[in-house]
């Protein structure tokens, strides 16, 4: 049965936290193994879809030469589209306008995110777009958070952030940077919608359906940027590669993990981008890491570990 609730909701209440979810915190009386397992295992979802969007998004990089940017992205989300509309076979009735006014603004966030983040990519290096696109989300954790602990942690994921940066997003190319702050907007949007998106249609419905809201935005402009470059057959295989790991996988495990995890977990969560983007630009890109680097990424996986413990704190509380 589908939720309801209005689009009016602000974003603290945008994810919720069902009871079945409710269990003792992480080494505390009571707490059972198998209500341990329920609890982190939406947190597990949210890495896995991390890896994977990472991975994709080195190989993207690989892929603009030859598509250009919006090409990329055109191929990414059309056939990422496809392969969803084919699985999931969602349907088309049944559904209110609310619903559908969900899951065009999660398709349009979508969309947004993608268009926005590529076009920095192209102009800025990988790990500092994903470094400036994750203040996004950690900007969310800190509007939508009730606790101040959550609030402590955004900030230690935030210093973390700044330090990967090296200090110089002074010398970054301005457009780039200011792509790269645009997708983390839509970004913040996207964690909002798919939340709604995944309490309102079945399965991963929503996200079929959104996949192709965002394929339709994006379809005109990869057209112009690439042209009949789009339909070369190794472009086309690299193409689906990137739709797999960059938006079919990480999408669907994160609607799933959406449905249990609290908005500002999420988000803070959303810090390891970084440090997952450096990792895979060192063993697909050959991007070596400096001490900094290091240190920077110990910091963000400290913060989100943080997170995670204070978030199974809370709900054994409830």
């Amino acid at each position: 049965m589908n939720d309801q609730t209005t689009a009016a909701e602000p974003a603290a209440a945008a994810v919720t936290v069902p009871e079945a979810v409710a269990t003792p915190a992480l080494g505390e009386p009571g707490a059972r193994p198998g209500a341990r397992r329920a609890a982190l295992a939406p947190v597990a979802l949210v890495v896995a879809g991390a890896l994977s969007v990472q991975f994709g998004a080195a190989i993207a990089v690989l892929l603009m030469p030859r598509a250009g940017a919006l090409g990329v992205v055109t191929l990414r989300l059309a056939a990422a589209a496809l392969v969803l509309l084919v699985v999931c076979r969602p349907k088309l009735r049944g559904h209110s306008r609310a619903d559908w006014g969900t899951v065009v603004a999660f398709g349009v966030a979508m969309g947004g995110m993608n268009t926005l983040f590529y076009q920095a990519a192209d102009r800025i290096p990988l790990g500092a777009a994903v470094t400036l696109e994750v203040l996004g989300p950690l900007a969310l954790s800190v509007i939508a958070s009730r606790r101040l602990v959550n609030l402590v942690w955004a900030a230690l994921a935030l210093g973390g952030v700044v330090l990967l940066s090296g200090g110089g997003f002074d010398r970054l190319d301005p457009v780039g940077a200011a792509y790269a702050l645009g997708a983390g907007a839509m970004w913040a949007a996207y964690i909002v919608f798919s939340a709604r998106t995944g309490r309102r249609f079945p399965q991963a419905d929503g996200l079929a359906l959104a996949m192709v809201v965002a394929a339709l935005l994006s379809l005109p402009l990869g057209i112009m940027d690439a042209g009949s470059k789009l339909l070369v057959p190794t472009t086309l295989g690299l193409g689906a590669a990137v739709a797999l790991l960059s938006s079919v996988l990480p999408y669907t495990l994160e609607l799933i993990a959406l449905r249990r995890l609290p908005a500002p977990t999420f988000a803070i969560l959303m810090s390891l981008e970084p440090a997952i983007a450096a990792m895979a630009g060192f063993l697909v890109l050959d991007q070596a890491l400096s001490t900094t680097d290091a240190l920077a990424i110990a910091l963000v996986i400290g913060a989100s570990m943080g997170a995670v413990r204070s978030q199974v704190r809370g709900v054994s509380k409830r």
